[in-house]
């Protein structure tokens, strides 16, 4: 049993001699260098990926803005197409109506 403990003992005074030691070394000056360094490699990279962001919106908002366009173009031309068609209509109606004229007695029991 007291030999148990002494292992028990063991492992955790092993474990604070460690710890201290790793304490030690992650506060040195060698390691704030790396630390340094390597945020300052992950700021550079997050300068890239924000541009490669910008670049990607710029796109999109070019896309979005032509295919505006392409459907402002087909609704106008759609437009005229239905412009044309009642136009087309209109003339027709004229001309049955000057091919067959209605008199004027006609048109009152009409009414």
């Amino acid at each position: 049993m007291a030999k148990w403990n002494l292992g028990k003992l063991g492992c955790f005074l092993g474990g604070v001699l460690v710890g201290t030691a790793g304490v030690a070394i992650l506060t040195s000056e060698d390691a704030k260098k790396v630390y340094t360094h390597c945020t300052a490699a992950v700021m550079r990279g997050k300068d890239q990926v924000m541009k490669q962001v910008t670049a990607v919106r710029e796109n999109c908002e070019d896309i979005a803005a032509d295919a505006a366009a392409i459907n402002e173009e087909r609704a106008l031309k759609q437009r005229e197409q239905e412009i044309a068609d009642l136009s087309e209509c209109a003339q027709e109606a004229c001309e049955e109506k000057a091919d067959h004229p209605v008199s004027a007695d006609a048109e009152e029991t009409e009414s």
